[in-house]
């Protein structure tokens, strides 16, 4: 069992199959990237993913997520979900949506029971301005074909004060005859994304404007939870809120993160990264490497802030961005 100082088991694994996407949502994925960004000469191949997944799995991993970027443009996408979900772990996955309807079979015979799908705006012009492409309604037919196909569904939107804070109640209303579970999440600082203190919309801040309007109860709270749940009686669907900028959730971290270039994160934003791939390409035991960065995880937020209070400076901020963590 894979455990840090702290005494917190992790059996959580996010593996990123790529850093590229179709998209391009300024807070994820910046601008100007560099030169070589997207080369693949460091990129795990599906077979390397799938020794190191294994070697997790040997250590008591019981769910992996895949991310990226966009995992589904990745042209061995559907190799490596098969590959997976022969492992004995949960196999769960995030997504953009724009492909889901050329994988969904994919994510059956693979038993994908639960797919995430990142949508910051319930209005479609608004959605081209921020992810820069024309995909909202094949997203939103995607989101439906999931939805039909009893998949459980999150839907995950980023609040950004000043852009799409007013949509808070049209989501949570999409919850009332959909089997829909929508996330509202803070907006959290990554290299080149332009994050600044007065864009974040906060935990309480959401729940007042959903307060406005609903009646709502809180739902049962895992340790290891993320996002703090909520739903109003008599719809079908619940919201939630992942608050890890006002209301950090690092005492009950389970989770562990692994880059497409095969570098392991023990948090999100941890300065640190070990070289997984690198020593697998060396024939060494990659083990003993997964545990120690295990044990060196700090006790919150990478070690690099302790909460959020209005004047972080996020230049100060040692980290990738997000589209080359993985979300």
């Amino acid at each position: 069992m894979l455990t840090d100082k702290f005494n917190r088991t992790h059996n959580y694994l996010r593996i990123s199959l790529t850093d590229k996407c179709n998209l391009r949502c300024t807070y994820c994925n910046p601008v100007d990237l560099p030169r070589g960004y997207f080369s693949h000469s460091t990129k795990m191949s599906a077979d390397e993913i799938e020794k190191i997944a294994t070697a997790f799995v040997e250590q008591e991993i019981t769910k992996i997520r895949l991310t990226g970027g966009e995992p589904l443009v990745r042209k061995d996408a559907r190799e490596i979900i098969q590959r997976l979900s022969k492992l004995n772990v949960e196999l769960a996955i995030t997504t953009n949506g724009v492909f889901v309807h050329e994988y969904i079979d994919t994510f059956k015979t693979a038993r994908i029971k639960a797919v995430n799908v990142s949508l910051d705006t319930l209005n479609k012009s608004k959605n081209q301005l921020i992810s820069g492409r024309d995909e909202f309604n094949r997203v939103k037919e995607n989101i439906n074909l999931l939805l039909q196909n009893n998949f459980h569904v999150k839907v995950n939107m980023v609040v950004i004060k000043d852009m799409n804070e007013h949509e808070i109640l049209d989501f949570v209303a999409w919850t009332k005859n959909e089997n829909v579970h929508v996330r509202f999440i803070e907006f959290m600082p990554f290299a080149g994304n332009h994050w600044s203190s007065n864009k974040v919309f906060s935990y309480k801040e959401i729940l007042n404007v959903i307060a406005s309007t609903y009646q709502f109860s809180s739902l049962h709270h895992d340790k290891h939870d993320t996002a703090m749940q909520f739903k109003i009686p008599e719809y079908k669907g619940t919201f939630a809120i992942i608050s890890t900028m006002s209301k950090p959730f690092c005492a009950g971290c389970n989770r562990l993160r692994l880059t497409t270039d095969g570098k392991m994160k023990n948090c999100l934003f941890s300065k640190s990264e070990v070289d997984i791939l690198s020593a697998l390409r060396r024939g060494e035991n990659i083990v003993p490497l997964i545990q120690q960065c295990v044990l060196e995880k700090e006790e919150a937020l990478g070690g690099q802030f302790n909460y959020f209070d209005g004047n972080l400076e996020a230049s100060k901020i040692q980290n990738r961005s997000m589209i080359n963590i993985g979300g």
